[in-house]
């Protein structure tokens, strides 16, 4: 599709952003990669060698020239700790740019609203193109973009549970109320239809890792992806037809030519 992703004035020509764990292989990441499209793809900076440039790394099998390495702060639970690994990202040259993780609770993975904001406020006075990672409270989301969030990213279901979307009606009123900045579903998507549905409610776009990485054929779930994300772009901005609660002729007397 012509039309472009864009955000704090970059343009992306994918709606789909991809992770980098859980792969198989570095080799096996670097052909999903490829084959879902997306032209940004997220990397830990605490679970990535940045220094011992003698060892293998999997920035070895990201090809910058065609993707944008975003950097996310996956692990840490308090807004000091995910501020200091952003600052590292930076300071290696990853970029300035941030997926925003502050986790407050262990085994569900759910963030930490206050510290989420907290760390938004400081690392955007410091310069840096912040996308939080954040739950689908369209209050939150407003104090985030109130702070300088360049986008916002709410989750659709707990991080890696593969359930797809769990509250398609906060999703619809944080697509209402969001306009400013671009609204990226992040976490829980399982399969293609996920995506699409996701698409479908008005997400900018979606961020995925163990929907892909997970699958057991890793390669046609990334393709699977990439079309899903375009095809539910694609309807959206089609405008679906009304929902009725009876049948409705589709080669009626009057009106539109039938079929």
């Amino acid at each position: 599709m012509s039309e472009k992703l864009t955000i704090a004035g970059r343009e992306f020509n994918s709606r789909l952003v991809v992770g980098t764990g859980k792969y198989r292989s570095f080799q096996e990441m670097a052909r999903c990669h490829e084959a879902s499209g997306a032209d940004m793809v997220t990397v830990a900076v605490r679970r990535v060698n940045l220094t011992d440039r003698s060892k293998e790394s999997l920035l070895d099998y990201i090809d910058r020239s065609k993707i944008f390495i975003l950097p996310n702060t996956a692990g840490c639970y308090t807004a000091e700790d995910a501020i200091r690994t952003a600052r590292l990202g930076r300071e290696v040259g990853l970029s300035n740019w941030v997926k925003l993780e502050v986790i407050g609770d262990e085994k569900t993975l759910f963030p930490d609203n206050y510290g989420l904001l907290e760390a938004t406020r400081i690392l955007v006075k410091e310069g840096f193109v912040v996308l939080p990672y954040t739950n689908d409270d369209v209050v939150n989301a407003r104090k985030l973009i109130d702070a300088g969030a360049a986008a916002v990213m709410p989750l659709a279901a707990p991080i890696g549970s593969g359930l797809g979307i769990q509250n398609p009606a906060n999703l619809r009123i944080l697509r209402e109320m969001i306009t400013e900045v671009p609204l990226i579903v992040d976490a829980g998507v399982g399969t293609a239809s996920d995506a699409a549905v996701a698409m479908e409610l008005g997400a900018d776009g979606v961020l995925m890792n163990t929907a892909i990485a997970a699958a057991e054929h890793s390669e046609q779930m990334a393709l699977a992806m990439k079309l899903a994300v375009e095809a539910g772009r694609l309807a959206y901005l089609a405008g679906r037809m009304e929902r009725k609660l009876y049948a409705s002729a589709s080669s009626p007397d009057t009106g539109r030519l039938g079929r």
